[in-house]
């Protein structure tokens, strides 16, 4: 497995028990699973796919039936969020857009830790955003934070095929190549495939936020990120362990947390380590992309700080 502080957080977990859950869940009454509940991360109602639900949400009693059962017959991806998280703010409305315009093909079902900790506690969340692929009632995979769109559809790519879902032919193979590089954790490979998609494609955000990924997995390569960030609370205005927290949230799903970080340290220095903290900043959010609405606030913010 490979190391997830060198590439993107994504991971194989174990075996999860789940079943403790099976036995409280096999007396619940199951819903009515066509009408998915209007109130989820984002605040708006789940989209149902042509033929089938897209996005559900699910609670302990209800985990039975809306997951465990229906992943026999279809992949079934639980996102883990709470209202409280930002982080989930970006990820979760990425999964509901994916599972609609898949059209059933895969069924997202969301689970707010907050009013569910058992479950979060038998799936071992110790941090949000957690999403897990469930096929044939057994978790097979996970991440946990926010990635890329182009390296989620390629991991909801590979939970399809495990699930023997036919999967449609990428429509950039060299960009599939290069996200594939970097979440084995192959970074030379991965740094040559997106600068060659660069050369041909100079506005391709994709593979700018791909190379920018590649930088930031450098950065942290070989750090303790518990150490990293307690260096950096002891040492406020030191700019290197700022900069090197913020990676470190950025990579464990608190982009906004790194945002403000920085542009604080923005506003308390001047001249070359100014510079160095807004470049810095920018490679963040070349990592997120333009479309990311929490780049878009942080951009305002650091043009506040600078002018």
């Amino acid at each position: 497995m490979s190391d997830p502080r060198t590439t993107p957080s994504i991971f194989t977990r174990g075996a999860v028990d789940l079943s403790a859950l099976r036995s409280a869940a096999q007396t619940a009454t199951r819903p009515t699973a066509e009408v998915p509940d209007a109130h989820g991360p984002t605040g708006a109602a789940g989209g149902a796919a042509p033929g089938g639900v897209a996005v559900i949400d699910v609670t302990e009693a209800t985990f039975q039936s809306e997951v465990l059962e229906r992943s026999l017959t279809v992949p079934v991806v639980v996102d883990f969020w709470a209202e409280w998280c930002e982080p989930c703010k970006q990820l979760s409305p990425v999964l509901e857009r994916l599972a609609t315009e898949d059209a059933g093909a895969w069924v997202l079902a969301r689970i707010d830790v907050d009013a569910n900790p058992r479950l979060a506690q038998m799936f071992r969340v110790q941090g949000i955003p957690m999403v897990y692929a469930v096929v044939g009632g057994q978790p097979i995979d996970a991440f946990s934070g926010v990635v890329p769109e182009s390296q989620l559809r390629q991991w909801l790519d590979a939970v399809l095929k495990a699930g023997g879902v036919e999967v449609a032919t990428p429509e950039d193979p060299r960009l599939e190549e290069a996200d594939e590089a970097l979440i084995t954790g192959d970074l030379d490979v991965a740094e040559q495939a997106y600068k060659k998609i660069l050369s041909e494609s100079p506005a391709d955000a994709a593979a700018e936020a791909g190379l920018a990924h590649v930088a930031l997995a450098r950065r942290v390569n070989g750090v303790d990120p518990n150490e990293a960030l307690a260096t950096a609370e002891t040492l406020p205005d030191d700019v290197p362990s700022q900069l090197l927290a913020a990676d470190i949230e950025v990579l464990t799903g608190h982009a906004e947390r790194a945002y403000a970080r920085l542009v604080r340290l923005v506003r308390r220095t001047a001249g070359d380590d100014r510079e160095t903290i807004r470049k810095h900043l920018v490679s963040l959010f070349t990592v997120a992309g333009p479309d990311d609405p929490a780049v878009a606030g942080a951009r305002r913010a650091l043009a506040s700080a600078l002018f």
